[in-house]
């Protein structure tokens, strides 16, 4: 495999995203228009050592989780995506599976909505990705294993953890509403990927880990993801009350699940506090 053919795309396509569009936030010149390989790094999750060993060809062996990161951080399309794998001697996710992968159009848009609360879900509800303010405001999955970050897992007790909230968030609908209609969209994810282990599993582990799963499986539920309000109880701002939305994004099939509050309210006061202390970077 040629290494250094590896590294060299790599440099050629960090040099061409520029800090804007990834999401950061510049305060002087720079020499270069591109991110800086310490940026990549804290993008992708990865250690700056390690990017600069990708790109000069002494790490030669990265595994599919990293090179999904990677793509994500460098915003590649799905061709730009799949020459990734193969230069790094992997097959690209195969067609008829789960997909963490975010366009570049989709990822310019979270981008710029940057500035609220906002979380993207792949298909079977796994986070994939986060904005500052959904950290600050939920807390952090970022130390969470990957397939713990799951609405599914968390909704029905599965998770070693609770990731997707680490304190209260109570909806006006009250949990039947919510949890009917993940289960629903878990069944259509279903009929969508019936050959991907990562649902079937899924399934398979709620049914048998959660009684309330397995019953409203067993019912055939039926449901659709609607507008709600919810109510987070934040242990250093206090009850923080937003609306909660989900967008849908068909052709990459994923959710983006976004908090908001009214202009001059106390929530939206406090979501600006918390925006101030939020990190930089997102998820």
């Amino acid at each position: 495999m040629a290494h250094d053919t590896l590294g060299a795309t790599l440099r050629t396509w960090r040099d061409r995203l520029s800090p804007a569009d990834a999401g950061l936030r510049v305060a002087s010149k720079r020499r270069t228009p591109g991110l800086r390989r310490e940026e990549l790094a804290n993008l992708a999750g990865l250690s700056v050592d390690y990017v600069v060993r990708l790109e000069q060809g002494r790490a030669t062996t990265p595994s599919a989780q990293v090179l999904a990161a990677l793509a994500r951080a460098l915003q590649l399309d799905s061709c730009e995506r799949d020459h990734l794998y193969l230069l790094a001697g992997l097959q690209p996710p195969a067609a008829g599976l789960v997909s963490d992968h975010v366009p570049p159009g989709v990822q310019r848009i979270l981008t710029r909505l940057g500035e609220i609360p906002l979380g993207v879900f792949a298909a079977d509800w796994r986070l994939i990705r986060w904005s500052p303010l959904w950290a600050a405001l939920v807390g952090d999955p970022e130390s969470v294993a990957p397939a713990d970050r799951n609405l599914v897992r968390a909704r029905f007790g599965l998770a070693t953890e609770t990731v997707l909230s680490r304190w209260p968030v109570l909806s006006e609908l009250g949990p039947e509403v919510l949890d009917t209609a993940v289960v629903s969209d878990l069944r259509s994810a279903e009929a969508r990927y019936p050959d991907d282990p990562r649902v079937t599993d899924l399934i398979a582990e709620a049914q048998a880990g959660s009684e309330r799963f397995a019953r409203l499986w067993a019912s055939g539920a039926v449901g659709v993801h609607i507008a709600d309000r919810k109510t987070i109880a934040h242990p250093v701002v206090g009850p923080v009350r937003v609306d909660c939305d989900v967008l849908t994004v068909p052709c990459a099939d994923l959710r983006i699940v976004t908090y908001t509050a009214p202009a001059g309210s106390e929530d939206a006061e406090k979501l600006d506090f918390l925006r101030v202390t939020a990190p930089l970077a997102a998820g």
